[in-house]
């Protein structure tokens, strides 16, 4: 399977995406088929601080479109802050698109876990990762939404982590 990615949506993000399928392939014997497509991070901050969910489907369709044209099998969006607008992307996609939101709630209610803190942008934290957890209750510090979220935003766009910055997520 021809795997491919969207990424520059947060470098730090898609390097893990890239480091943990690597991983997984080699320890299978495998060999990866890998194509990462590179998107605009602040064309997404954009469109996703404005909830402009039809926009960003549209910018994502045009990367989908790309990953297919150079034989990928399925697509991911490699942010979970750009899950914003997944079912819109869905319904444009060339591609069938991979979730990262929807394994998550398997994964906690199989480790035996009810309830899990999210540490995200303000808007993953406040829509409780986007409404998609059925089986686990997401929480989150709803008083410092902004605090936090505009910080893991910054480290984010930046690939790096001040001082300051891991305190106050700790």
């Amino acid at each position: 399977m021809h795997i491919g990615l969207i990424g520059g949506i947060g470098v730090a993000a898609t390097i893990v995406y890239y480091q943990r399928l690597t991983a997984e392939v080699a320890g299978r014997g495998k060999t990866l088929d890998l194509t990462i497509d590179h998107s605009d991070i602040q064309t997404l901050i954009g469109n996703f601080e404005a909830g402009r969910k039809a926009e960003q489907a549209k910018v994502y369709a045009r990367h989908i479109d790309r990953l297919k044209a150079a034989g990928c099998d399925c697509a991911a969006i490699t942010s979970l802050g750009g899950h914003f607008c997944f079912a819109e992307t869905r319904a444009m996609s060339s591609l069938p698109l991979v979730s990262a939101v929807t394994p998550l709630d398997a994964y906690f209610a199989g480790e035996g876990l009810k309830r899990i803190g999210l540490l995200g942008t303000r808007h993953v934290m406040h829509s409780r990762l986007y409404g998609e957890l059925t089986k686990t209750q997401a929480i989150a510090l709803d008083d410092r939404l902004d605090e936090i979220g505009g910080a893991y935003q910054d480290m984010a766009v930046s690939g790096h982590c001040t001082e300051e910055q891991r305190r106050l997520c700790l």
